[in-house]
């Protein structure tokens, strides 16, 4: 067709902006006036309440204009755990003296510069009446409760009856996994500016959700939604940890309306760990059960996962488990265990990410058990429709992912008996593992215009997290009105521009270009009736029909990796890795490369590095900070990672055929690492991160260590 752009390997429109320092971020953000500068004192115990507040030194300091804690914080919306959308909640911050976790919000310090706000905001003694704490997963499992929703859908799923299926299974696998905590660590740390002007007020921040976020801060602040501009046009990494508000934009604002002046409060990269959200640790049990033939009769995946005492989050790390393999009789179950420690919430691939860090393991324990290729069990499992809603796939190319992997990384030359591959001290792996992850989109708009040039300007409250969005958006205007790429320019990220529901859930980018398309087609009428361009406007909306309930809808994946495990230290070594996947059309070829290489290579850090380390003294992320919590480097990844993307078109998906890739990369990646460690070593860990301790422990225990 003429002018077929979406799909195209484009640059970033926007990378010019980035590369050369005109893009602002929250924090760069400039206001009518001089910005004061805020910053966060954070609690120094688990739980109990805040008894005292010394601040006098503080206010004494030089450029000190405001402190303020519980006891002369603004009244504030009050804050309810449940009930309508999570994350448009009111946030009220220094609220109330009650401590809920370690590194808890508790007073504010607002000063001229950034410097004396630091300095000053160390003067403040907080005296406390301390309680005794919940901290440990394991130990509070015994007080595990159902939550009564998960984001995905129901705790509790059952077919058939599994326990006596399972019990006269001919072959079975019966395994514990553990996932620990996880921090979000994007670049850009947490931070807003805000400016009252009357009683109008402006906000930047680095918000993945605008139109959550817009409630959330008018809802706390209890001012009227149309007194409030929210600004978030470039986010510097989301991953989840942006979805919500935190105390700095509320904290902002409260001082910039006392102050009369704005108020600037970023985040420091140690309060990222408590005062923002991060992944919930889990223990996972997953049984298996198949004939000797290699299908499956039964499967159970059951989780138990942490959530902060003070704001339910039920992690819906079983989920997976319901649609990728076939099996008459199944079981998912989840559990929540409240914990005195900070809020958990979704992480990039929420559920999906640590789920199938367990099951895609168990699978390769059953193949082995069953004398199978771990790529031919999985083929022999796959479903010709969902096997607990009942009802056909959207699409699903599982298979081809499979196959073509396999073809493209050369799996059949994998040794099947592990340590059969040596390199002088190093034992060579390899491992598979499939990957699947829900697919959604929401209600859109979009509104366009071309002025008498035929230039053409977009505006949506979507953001762009990174992930690309202002491109594929351009590129999809340029497709539909028939204009080059370069006349297009994109208006994203502010409260006032038609509402989406912006990044997050891999839905962002099929809810936003199907608003966008039908904006455009309603544009592209006016000038086929014709209309001459200049001051040509249109506006319009999108939203999923019955396809979401009528067809099961999924991206898929397959990941293959090669690792080194040395018999000395333990260490373990990525090679190289392919990942190819069904992502329905591709939008633009580079940017969901890029995403996806992203993810995979968060799921070599899911496997082999990453822990948030809870002190059970008191609560407290210990090694919060980017030199004690280990995340892969350049050194860590080898030049040998690739991203295939399989052509495709999903009708049911969006108007413009595509699925959601922005989380499917990371989903399963890690445990083709791990199916690659047992590969090379013979030791099979079940306790993530598989860090060189456990795998040496594992070596010592077997003879692979003295063979050399």
């Amino acid at each position: 067709m003429p002018n077929a752009v979406i799909g195209l390997p484009l640059d970033r429109v926007d990378g010019v902006a980035k590369v050369t320092g005109s893009a602002r971020y929250a924090a760069d953000a400039k206001a009518g006036s001089s910005p004061a500068f805020g910053a966060i004192v954070t609690s120094t115990i688990g739980r109990g309440l805040v008894t005292k507040v010394d601040a006098e030194e503080a206010e004494r300091s030089p450029g000190v204009l405001l402190v303020m804690s519980h006891e002369d914080a603004p009244a504030q919306a009050p804050f309810k755990q449940r009930g309508g959308n999570r994350h448009a909640r009111a946030k009220p911050a220094l609220s109330e003296s009650r401590v809920y976790y370690y590194g808890q919000p508790v007073a504010l310090v607002v000063a001229e510069t950034f410097e004396q706000a630091r300095a000053a905001a160390a003067l403040i003694r907080l005296s406390y009446t301390t309680e005794s704490g919940s901290y440990d997963l394991a130990d509070g499992r015994k007080l595990a409760y159902t939550p009564e929703t998960l984001v995905a859908g129901k705790a509790d799923t059952q077919v058939g009856d599994f326990e006596p299926a399972f019990a006269g299974g001919e072959v079975k696998v019966d395994a514990t996994y553990t996932t620990p905590y996880q921090s979000h660590n994007p670049m850009e740390l947490v931070g807003s500016l805000a400016e009252w002007q009357g009683d109008k007020l402006t906000v930047h921040c680095a918000a993945q959700l605008v139109d959550a976020a817009h409630h959330s801060i008018a809802s706390t602040l209890q001012v009227p939604l149309e007194n409030v501009e929210v600004v978030s046009e470039y986010v510097g990494g989301g991953f989840g940890g942006k979805l919500p508000i935190y105390a700095d934009a509320i904290l902002a604002a409260l001082a910039a309306r006392r102050l009369k002046r704005p108020v600037k409060v970023v985040l420091t990269r140690q309060q990222m760990f408590s005062v923002t959200t991060h992944r919930a640790a889990s223990i996972q049990r997953v049984r298996l059960a198949a004939g000797k033939d290699g299908r499956l009769t039964a499967l159970a995946h059951e989780a138990w996962t942490q959530s902060a005492r003070a704001d339910e989050f039920a992690e819906g790390a079983a989920v997976c488990s319901r649609a990728m393999y076939a099996a008459p009789d199944r079981m998912t179950r989840h559990r929540i265990v409240a914990l005195d420690l900070p809020v958990a919430d979704a992480m990039r691939a929420p559920g999906d990410a640590i789920g199938q860090l367990a099951v895609e393991q168990a699978m390769d324990e059953l193949a082995e058990k069953l004398d199978l290729d771990p790529l031919e069990l999985r083929l022999r499992n796959q479903p010709d429709r969902d096997p607990e809603k009942k009802i056909p796939f959207s699409s699903r190319a599982l298979v081809a992912c499979l196959q073509q992997g396999a073809e493209r990384f050369g799996w059949s030359r994998r040794h099947k008996v592990p340590g059969s591959v040596r390199e002088g001290a190093w034992l060579i792996g390899l491992g598979m593992a499939a990957a699947i992850r829900p697919n959604y989109r929401q209600a859109a708009h979009a509104r366009v215009r071309m002025d008498e040039d035929r230039h053409v300007t977009v505006e949506m409250d979507m953001t762009d997290i990174g992930t690309g969005s202002y491109t594929i958006l351009a590129q999809v205007a340029a497709e539909v009105l028939e204009v080059p790429v370069e006349d297009v320019s994109v208006r994203l990220g502010r409260s006032s521009f038609p509402q989406t529901p912006g990044s997050g859930g891999s839905f962002g980018a099929a809810s936003s270009t199907a608003a966008l398309r039908e904006a455009c087609l309603a544009l592209r009428k006016q000038l086929e009736d014709g209309k001459q361009p200049g001051n040509l406007q249109a506006e319009a909306g999108a939203e999923p029909g019955d396809e979401y309930k009528t067809y099961s809808q999924h991206s898929y994946g397959a990941h293959f990796a090669e690792v080194a495990v040395d018999t000395t230290t333990g260490e373990v070594r990525l090679r190289r890795m392919l990942g190819v996947f069904d992502v329905g059309r591709v939008l633009n070829a580079k940017t969901a490369r890029s995403q996806l290489i992203g993810g995979m290579i968060w799921g070599v850090g899911s496997a082999l590095h990453e822990h948030a380390v809870v002190d059970q003294r008191l609560g407290a992320f210990v090694n919060n900070d980017l030199a004690g919590y280990h995340v892969p480097v350049h050194a860590d990844i080898p030049m040998a990672v690739d991203a295939v993307m399989l052509a495709g078109f999903d009708d049911k998906s969006s108007p413009l055929g595509s699925k959601g890739a922005g989380e499917l990369g990371i989903c399963a990646a890690g445990a083709a690492v791990a199916n690659a460690v047992y590969n090379a070593c013979g030791v099979r860990i079940r306790d993530y991160p598989i860090t060189p301790d456990k795998v040496l422990g594992g070596l010592l225990q077997s003879n692979l260590a003295q063979q050399r």
